[in-house]
């Protein structure tokens, strides 16, 4: 869809909201809401203000994930979130993670690195500044809907560009003491899933936990995994104005890497493996306390304290030589090389502060909402041991660590927004934030038989401001726009020292920006969903790497800097149409299509490589899908078309190094089915229906090096039942 067809769609909506409007405007038509936001079928958008946090004005949509039809024992992202227009997604199965990746505007997917990735509200990566990766998410089986707000999050959550992105755990059951839910799933490449979960209430307690376990032989050789993870939130609420809780989640994962491939490689066999013997490993623990206090109608307090304490292991044949250099055995030694270990403890502590009062102006209500976040975060990193050559999960290494280093941040930051109402209709929303940031490393890294020592401590202030506006021309239609900045620090890997021959710039600055929204969204009836907006993100100071020859002696070395700046434009559009209902109202079938599509236009405006493309920024992703639905049956088909994009910003088709190199345009089909009598359900679907061979990610290293394919055609079946 071309942007001059997306513009014309977006007026012949003003067009059908107008008339809809002419037509009805002789009754008042009753609210649809479902837990305080308005929905069509599975895709709605928050309140202007929900829990002491502010909305209006934002980019927002919420997925009730419940009400799909989807792959949810793997968390099939592309069909639970793929109506969010415009999401870039990561689409392996061999990193090993539930949540591989997920990225909007153009920016990088990679475990959702520009995203700030939450669980009911709390951070739940592993630094939110310095190592900003998302290694787990819960299980999709779990999750009651899914918030996504974008670059306009940055004042309420923090300063990712890519925006927030909220997982909400089910909760207890409101009216039984006791509910058992059990769900079991088989699929292909030996995929078995089960997850079982239980809750209720006791008078002023409440109850919800589950435990998931998947286990899988995988689409290609060497790909076995294994994961265990597990959640439980006990809730004490002594009075209506006052609840306290704790939650508790963890995730046990072991997992073979079978490694990345080169272009010839993949398109000889995509479903090659070159790798034997990679292992890894992820203990993930979050412990989270919180107390919501609401002392007037007017006035709500939340407390929120969470707690990571996690670890990542590895051991594998490293990237050295590329996807080119094979693991064999060596005939010299009648053994394969020795591995590399790695090993990251990783700990964050998190309490922020949330206070929202609703108070008169003139003859208009207004709500101020701010509080204050504090963060402290500490990553212990060892690396370059050098293993054994044995072929299993073995982490014991043979003399020292090629480096052992230490990182800590140090975050506080005030943030304030407040909306002022003008009139019945019109919203006007400033915000500021002020982060501090404090950034360290120490220890040492070993680099041609030299011990490099990067010692380093940095302070930087970064203030943020921003303005939301909406307009609602009709009860259930607004026109929003919003202006957010946001800022990116330098990471943990870019404070270690960077080798002999590799210097990083000492006058290294944080990447900064802003993100600008302008878009029309509502509902009509019960029967059309719409979202149609424009976008503009600019992204100064990128961080990378740029060859130098050093005048005094003449040898090249590469130099870590900031070596461009990059604005990301375009669309994104959701249209979604129950054809049944728009023709009969009172129907009890629904026939529903909707297109949830976005043009991109990401590209560098200076440096090296100035008019190049953003890497793994695709100009459109198109997503279709046609929805059936009676009161005991519901099936999707969805059709996901990403356009083309690069592995780096050189923009090069083809390359020795692994991660750069050309990333062709796909078209992925999948179906999903659910019936569903009284208290049963039985589920099945097909993934990739026709088998396509493609992938989406290039890397330098694990879980590579090289091209990770994605999946190919797969089949689940499953049954649901709750007691």
């Amino acid at each position: 869809m071309s942007k001059r067809g997306i513009f014309l769609c977006l007026m012949i909506l003003a067009i059908i909201t107008t008339n809809a409007q002419t037509k009805d405007s002789s009754k008042i038509l009753p609210d649809v809401t479902v837990t305080g936001y308005k929905t069509v079928n599975g895709v709605g958008h928050l309140p202007e203000i929900k829990n002491g946090i502010i909305y209006a004005g934002k980019k927002n949509e919420i997925i009730l994930v419940d009400s799909l039809d989807a792959n949810k024992a793997i968390n099939n992202t592309r069909q639970i979130l793929g109506r969010i227009p415009g999401l870039n997604i990561v689409e392996t199965e061999s990193s090993g993670f539930t949540a591989n990746g997920i990225a909007t505007r153009g920016l990088n997917p990679t475990q959702s690195i520009e995203m700030n990735t939450r669980q009911n509200g709390y951070n739940i990566s592993a630094d939110v500044y310095g190592y900003n990766e998302a290694y787990y998410i819960p299980p999709m089986e779990a999750v009651s809907r899914v918030e996504m707000v974008r670059g306009a999050a940055s004042l309420q959550f923090g300063s990712q560009f890519g925006g927030l992105v909220n997982y909400v755990t089910k909760d207890a059951p409101t009216n039984k003491p006791f509910e058992f839910t059990t769900s079991q799933t088989i699929g292909s490449f030996g995929m078995f899933n089960s997850f079982n979960s239980v809750g209720g209430i006791c008078k002023k307690i409440s109850y919800y936990g589950f435990i998931q376990y998947r286990n899988m032989d995988g689409y290609r050789p060497n790909s076995q995994q294994w994961q265990l993870s597990g959640f439980g939130k006990v809730q004490y609420k002594p009075s209506e104005k006052l609840n306290i809780g704790v939650e508790y989640s963890l995730l046990r994962n072991q997992l073979k890497m079978p490694g990345g491939l080169t272009d010839s490689m993949f398109y000889a066999n995509p479903k090659a493996s070159t790798r034997a013997r990679n292992w890894l490993e992820t203990p993930w623990n979050i412990a989270t306390a919180y107390a919501n206090f609401t002392p007037t109608k007017n006035t709500t307090i939340s407390l929120k304290t969470s707690y990571m304490f996690s670890n990542r292991s590895l051991v594998w044949r490293n990237e050295d030589g590329g996807a080119s250099a094979l693991d064999e055995i060596d005939p010299a030694t009648n053994a394969f090389v020795p591995r590399e270990v790695g090993r990251q403890n990783l700990n964050n502590t998190t309490t922020e502060l949330r206070i929202a009062h609703t108070y008169k102006l003139g003859k208009q209500s207004s709500t101020i909402a701010g509080g204050v976040r504090y963060t402290y975060a500490w990553l212990k990193r060892l690396g370059g041991g050098e293993g054994t050559t044995n072929s299993d999960f073995d982490l014991s290494i043979t003399g020292d660590w090629g480096y052992n280093l230490d990182f800590t941040t140090t975050n506080i930051a005030p943030f304030v927004e407040n909306i002022f109402r003008v009139g019945n209709n019109l919203t006007i929303t400033p915000g500021f934030r002020f982060e501090y940031l404090n950034s360290t490393a120490k220890g040492y890294k070993i680099e041609d038989n030299i011990k490099l020592s990067p010692d380093q401590s940095r302070n930087r202030y970064f203030p943020l401001a921003g303005l939301g506006l909406e307009y609602k021309p009709s009860k259930n239609t607004s026109v929003y726009a919003n202006f957010s900045q946001a800022y990116r620090p330098i990471d943990y890997s870019q404070l270690e020292p960077f080798g002999i021959t590799s210097k990083i710039d000492p006058n290294l600055k944080d990447a900064y920006g802003f993100n600008i929204d302008l878009g029309y969204r509502g509902t009509i009836k019960n029967y059309l969903n719409f979202d149609i907006g424009g976008f503009y993100m600019a992204y100064n100071n990128r961080i990378g790497v740029v060859l130098k020859q050093d005048p005094t002696t003449g040898n090249d070395y590469s130099l870590r800097t900031n070596i461009a700046n990059s604005v990301h434009k375009g669309v994104e559009s959701y249209i979604e149409l129950n054809i049944l209902k728009a023709i009969n109202e009172k129907s009890k079938l629904g026939l529903s299509i909707f297109n949830s599509f976005a043009y991109i236009d990401a590209n560098y405006t200076s440096g090296e490589f100035k008019d190049k493309r953003v890497e793994a920024a695709a100009k459109t992703i198109n997503r279709v899908g046609l929805i059936f639905s009676n009161k005991h049956f519901s099936s999707t088909f969805q059709v996901n078309s990403v356009g083309d994009a690069y592995g780096d910003a050189s923009n090069v088709k083809t390359s020795s190094d692994p991660i750069a190199g050309y990333i062709p345009a796909y078209t992925v089909l999948d179906f999903s089915a659910t019936y569903k009598i009284k208290n049963y359900a039985i589920k099945i679907g097909a993934n990739n229906l026709t088998g396509k061979s493609y992938f989406t990610r290039r890397t330098d290293e694990y879980p590579g090096p090289g091209i990770i394919p994605s999946v190919g055609r797969s089949f689940y079946a499953g049954f649901t039942a709750t007691f």
